[in-house]
């Protein structure tokens, strides 16, 4: 990139979203500078979604040799946690390599640029030392960053974010987790797995407080029957680390020791430092508000985290095709979030979809739900070992939808579409019923739930 150089549009991040918005309007003729002060790919393929599954696949498979009658808990079942930390090294940094995802936008006629970028004004962008001005707008896609909760001593001892834990090369003999959400659930059942002794440490007062409390109970269950000591409602007071190892002080006077502490306490997105103010933004949200073709301000569009609708690679994608439609002039749907979905890839898997039970409920809606657990479905029965799981449908009574779903088990991530799709298309629940489910499958249990109404 050449100095003052004016082009269509600049991309600030080049994440899933931002990558995907860069090299499309590339291969639609416009001239447009990708911007990037890490890797071209951005968290998911690195430090998120696709090393840390090859984690939870390698411990999936120990679980499942574990279940084999007359080996289970057996030492006989044991890993080495080497070729895993080597299969993400080379694997996934290889299929999303900086260098190539680079090549790959440039050939396609993208000017790319290394650094932390500043917005200077309107349609004007400032990054290391140069200023690009775009004639068509710039597209904000700068992800989102590890929230720390404000715990006396955690910022200055040295624990694990997603990113440290991904590229462990040993597994450590103790670890606490810090948040008993998805991301700190995924990764402590798999430590776990590879023979770590794993603390989990929730606040609130059940594990994935964001979903259904039928979810909850069957997660807790199932990590705790698996050796995971978890503690709900609990609040760190106090961290302290002495080179050996970590410490962590609950509000009931409780100290809590591990080698290891990894904290998974959300993301949040981080305006301050884009210079957002010049184009009449604030920089102190905690999110950028955007409306429905993905527009923050006149000439600025924002996808993926800093959005605020989701920390998932999914969503940034979602977005990143408003925003090109709109670019481009092209017509198309405005965003809709009513059948987001969103997967926890424990096992067994939390996938869900749309709204809670309780949310439904405070928006107003006369509800019905129906719930059925996985085990007594013919395939669950089938599958015996590992089959924990349920379905449960939230429905508007009034019209007849479904509003929100859970799918939690052994295939809750792949169930949930059906789900999904039902819930966006507001397919009427008599129609639902009235369908053909394969058997036997686990999506069968589907209806089951929809008998279940009540």
């Amino acid at each position: 990139m050449t100095q003052d150089t004016d082009v269509d549009v600049v991309v600030i991040g080049m994440g899933p979203g931002g990558e995907h918005v860069a090299e499309r309007l590339a291969e639609a003729g416009l001239q447009v500078v990708g911007i990037e002060a890490e890797l071209v790919g951005g968290e998911c393929p690195y430090w998120g979604c696709v090393p840390s599954k090859m984690m939870i696949r390698a411990g999936n498979l120990l679980a499942e040799a574990r279940r084999i009658p007359g080996m289970a808990g057996s030492a006989q079942v044991t890993a080495d946690w080497a070729p895993v930390a080597a299969r993400i090294r080379d694997e996934a940094t290889d299929s999303w390599n900086d260098k190539v995802a680079v090549d790959r936008f440039t050939g396609k006629g993208g000017q790319f640029a290394r650094g932390r970028a500043r917005v200077a004004g309107p349609g004007v962008v400032e990054v290391g030392g140069q200023r690009v001005t775009a004639r068509r707008g710039i597209v904000l896609a700068t992800g989102s960053r590890p929230q720390h909760p404000p715990i006396p001593g955690l910022e200055q001892v040295p624990a694990w974010t997603n990113r440290e834990a991904i590229a462990a090369k040993t597994p450590p003999a103790s670890l606490l987790v810090l948040g008993g959400g998805a991301v700190g659930l995924e990764l402590a059942q798999v430590f776990a797995r590879f023979g770590t002794a794993v603390t989990v440490v929730e606040a609130a007062e059940r594990l994935l407080a964001m979903e259904e409390p039928e979810a909850s109970a069957l997660i807790a269950d199932v990590l705790g029957r698996e050796g995971i000591d978890v503690h709900v409602g609990a609040r760190a007071t106090k961290v302290a680390h002495d080179g050996g190892g970590f410490t962590l002080t609950l509000d009931d006077g409780r100290d809590l020791v591990a080698e290891q502490l990894l904290v998974s306490t959300g993301r949040t997105a981080d305006l301050a430092g884009l210079g957002v103010e010049s184009v009449g933004l604030d920089p102190g949200a905690r999110s950028l508000a955007v409306d429905g073709r993905m527009r923050a301000a006149d000439g600025v569009w924002g996808v993926g985290d800093v959005t605020g609708h989701g920390a998932f690679t999914h969503v940034a994608m979602y977005q990143a095709e408003i925003a090109i439609r709109d670019i481009l002039g092209e017509s198309g749907p405005e965003a809709d979030y009513r059948a987001t979905p969103r997967v926890t890839f424990t096992d067994p898997e939390v996938g869900a979809v749309g709204l809670t039970e309780a949310q439904a409920r405070a928006a107003g809606l006369r509800v019905r739900t129906g719930v059925t657990q996985i085990p007594s479905s013919a395939r669950g029965w089938i599958h015996k070992a590992g089959n924990e799981g349920l379905i449960k449908l939230v429905e508007d009574a009034e019209r007849s939808v479904l509003v929100g779903a859970t799918s939690a088990g052994p295939a809750g991530g792949e169930v949930l579409y059906g789900l999904a799709v039902a819930i966006q298309a507001q397919v009427p629940t008599e129609t639902l019923r009235h369908m053909i489910y394969a058997y036997p499958t686990f999506h069968r249990a589907v209806e089951d739930a929809l008998a279940n109404l009540r």
